[in-house]
């Protein structure tokens, strides 16, 4: 029996599948077209607050302290200009970039409130994953952080550089961590344990969340179901605009009927996932 590799016939990130459930337009701006975006000042602090509490784990346990993380802030800001000159081009000054750079340290200093990085060794950080589900889906993504208990259980951690949702929003912020639990089970053969989304905005809060395989069933469902409309409207050509609060932060105003605009023609080309590459990007969500 010849064993071949299983028909993949797309692929999704929990990014991307927010995108689409936000607005489908938005989706087909992003993923279909792949129209330029400017870079956000917030989600470019939450790539520089991320690669920090990244490295902040290379160092010995007792040397992982708030004055510790501090000094890396200016370092990997560095390091991120180094990559993209632009990002500088933010700011209309030095004190504006100053002030900036004060929030992100703000930031670090609220971690060390929620957890006490001497007392964690995560078994990985910045973990790529992905799986094939048996319709051919693929889904892939970053985890911030898995952490491996001496049992076995495994805590899936997220990092947030926004603020906490209310209670109403906490289904729509758990989507993302139930489908890096899905595919960690697809993959392992294990449900996660507990899946912790760490807010470093606001007052800073932690939300945990104990899926069971019945959760993970149900976000499958809903992924598949996703993929459905999205071909649906590959079909189509159609991509219905959705208006909400976050239509504040698109840079697709100009193009979108619900402000007066007009899309561009659909391109010839299927949507492919842009998680591995733009990791961490303007659109990734914060």
């Amino acid at each position: 029996m010849t064993l071949t590799e299983p028909v993949i016939i797309g692929a999704l990130s929990p990014s991307r599948a927010g995108d689409f459930m936000t607005c489908p337009l938005l989706y087909r701006f992003r993923v279909v077209d792949q129209l330029p975006e400017k870079p956000s000042p917030a989600a470019v602090r939450g790539t520089v607050v991320h690669a920090v509490l990244e490295r902040l784990y290379d160092l010995p346990a007792p040397r992982r302290s708030v004055a510790a993380a501090v000094e890396l802030l200016e370092p990997q800001w560095r390091r991120l200009l180094a990559d993209d000159p632009q990002y500088e081009r933010m700011f209309a000054d030095e004190a504006e970039q100053a002030q900036w750079l004060e929030q992100a340290r703000g930031m670090l200093e609220r971690y060390f409130t929620l957890e006490d990085p001497t007392r964690l060794e995560p078994a990985e950080r910045e973990l790529y994953v992905e799986a094939v589900l048996e319709g051919g889906l693929m889904l892939r993504g970053y985890v911030d952080r898995l952490d491996v208990a001496p049992t076995g259980e495994v805590r899936v951690v997220d990092y947030k550089t926004g603020t906490a949702p209310g209670p109403e929003f906490e289904a729509k912020a758990l989507f993302q961590m139930k489908f890096y639990a899905l595919v960690l089970w697809r993959l392992r053969g294990q449900v996660p344990r507990l899946l912790q989304l760490v807010y470093l905005g606001g007052a800073g809060e932690v939300l945990r969340y104990a899926p069971d395989e019945d959760d993970l069933l149900a976000t499958e469902r809903k992924v598949m179901a996703l993929w459905s409309a999205i071909e649906r409207s590959l079909e189509s050509g159609e991509w219905r605009a959705r208006r909400s609060r976050l239509c504040d932060w698109c840079d697709h105003q100009a193009l979108c009927p619900e402000f007066g605009g007009t899309p561009p023609p659909v391109p010839d080309r299927q949507p492919g996932d842009t998680v591995r590459s733009n990791r961490r990007s303007a659109t990734d969500e914060l």
